[in-house]
């Protein structure tokens, strides 16, 4: 039932589509066009936290691992649900693919969607001001919207995906929350 609902709601969702939306969301999806974004927010880290910014590093850097790792060996290489473009109960419909690429065989969970929303999780967090968080969660969701848009994953895919990097970025911001407080307390140079 839910696999059919899914399905239906890709169908749609990817049929909206257009050449002009199509060089949109491809460069949404690419890795590299973000890279300015992290080292904005990186700098902007570093500017606000001084000295702490040490402490935040390795878990940026245990976020960022984590996301990328347990949506393929967690979910994708457990699950072995196929992407929409592989799909052969979908094989007479039209699926929307932009430049024809596919990705790999299978797609639960989307990792686009679960590194985006763990960087933004984890980001908004450690930024807490109204206007990024809002800018966070709807640049993350968008990049998930593309992955739809492109033909490479379902909406489920998708959600889950932003289920398990949010929970990934929030869980290490408490880890980075705990470590902090405790060095603070030991350690009088982390104090400024």
């Amino acid at each position: 039932m839910l696999e059919h609902i899914d399905q239906q709601l890709f169908i749609f969702l990817n049929s909206i589509n257009s050449p002009f939306w199509d060089k949109i969301m491809y460069a949404v999806s690419g890795k590299i066009i973000w890279a300015p974004l992290y080292l904005a927010i990186l700098i902007y880290l570093g500017i606000k936290y001084k000295k702490r910014f040490l402490i935040i590093i390795p878990f940026i850097i245990i976020a960022v691992t984590l996301a990328d790792q347990l949506s393929v060996q967690l979910f994708k290489n457990v699950f072995h649900r196929l992407r929409p473009c592989h799909e052969p109960a979908l094989a007479g419909m039209i699926i929307h693919l932009v430049n024809g690429q596919c990705g790999g065989l299978y797609g639960f969970v989307s990792s686009h969607a679960c590194n985006s929303f763990n960087v933004a999780l984890l980001s908004l967090m450690l930024v807490k001001k109204r206007w990024f968080t809002i800018s966070m969660i709807l640049w993350a969701s968008v990049i998930g919207y593309s992955r739809i848009y492109l033909g490479v994953h379902y909406p489920g895919d998708v959600i889950c995906g932003a289920i398990v990097g949010s929970l990934i970025g929030w869980g290490c911001y408490k880890l980075y929350e705990l470590t902090d407080k405790k060095l603070i307390i030991n350690y009088d140079y982390f104090k400024k």
